[in-house]
């Protein structure tokens, strides 16, 4: 009997495409890609990846003709498809956000009482207007959103944004986030046993290389007269590894260590005698 196999839509192309693709390797997955092939099957894993729009991903998840698919949190928000979020994914972070002329005085959200909004996500911002009290006119854009105000077809936008150049660059400027976004991961709501052991399988791989990327493996020579202080500040998985050294009275440490805790950890293990510090990339980190 053949395996089933799991089907997966990502963006055909952009950032959130990049990042699915790059964290599909990182999880030894292979994916034959062939030159506008809408479908790439893997040869090591039961997956076969789609190809699609972004926009489409969610219907397309929700109807069944994917399994599971990787799509911009803020479309997910907009198109309220009936699926199941299985977890974020930790990339193409952006935030939706209110925007206006960059000469336009901007005091608090009572200025767009009245005022027209230009966006690809009425949906989105009408909630957020209506929990703020906010009535405005909202004109729904397909593309280009940055432009409107230029041309005279509204007083503000409301937009995707990650670096905020594509704003700066038409003359706005960003006053108010209106909701975070990055990728996650969601699946049909009637994924049969078969096919959600393979989901299982590849969040344990997604978890793994996650895991690995906030944290750091590192190495330290220190005093044997401060290993339960160093040991403190250093837990590691479990405790750190201790190991005798051949000179006297030392020993050599190693652990993990979380990125957002990174600089503050150095700087006590270097105040408790810590010498020779390296820090090593974790490619996989297995809980």
């Amino acid at each position: 009997m053949n395996q089933q196999r799991l089907r997966l839509a990502i963006q055909k192309s952009g950032r959130l495409s990049d990042g699915s693709k790059k964290l599909i390797k990182e999880c030894g997955i292979n994916i034959q890609n062939g030159k506008n092939q809408l479908i790439a099957p893997a040869p090591n894993f039961p997956l076969d990846l789609l190809y699609l729009r972004n926009d489409d991903i969610p219907k397309y998840v929700e109807n069944g003709t994917a399994d599971i698919g990787i799509v911009g949190e803020n479309i997910l928000i907009e198109q309220s498809p009936v699926v199941t979020k299985l977890q974020k994914m930790g990339f193409s972070k952006c935030r939706l956000s209110l925007a206006i002329p960059k000469g336009e005085n901007y005091t608090d959200l009572s200025y767009f009482e009245g005022k027209k909004i230009a966006t690809s996500y009425p949906n989105t911002l009408q909630q957020f207007l209506m929990q703020n009290n906010i009535q405005a006119d909202i004109h729904r854009i397909s593309g280009s959103v940055e432009i409107a105000p230029s041309i005279g077809l509204a007083d503000a936008v409301c937009d995707i944004v990650s670096s905020g150049s594509t704003l700066f660059s038409n003359g706005l400027k960003e006053v108010k986030v209106v909701l975070k976004s990055e990728a996650v991961l969601i699946a049909n709501k009637n994924i049969d046993d078969d096919k959600q052991n393979i989901i299982n399988q590849l969040q344990f791989r997604i978890n793994a290389v996650n895991r690995a990327k906030s944290n750091k493996y590192i190495l330290l020579n220190a005093p044997n007269n401060n290993l339960k202080a160093i040991s403190k500040v250093l837990p590691g998985m479990k405790s750190p590894t201790i190991i005798p050294l051949a000179e006297s009275g030392w020993s050599a440490v190693h652990s993990v260590v979380n990125e957002s805790d990174f600089w503050s950890k150095i700087d006590q293990l270097r105040a408790l005698g810590a010498e020779g510090i390296l820090v090593i990339p974790i490619e996989k980190m297995i809980a």
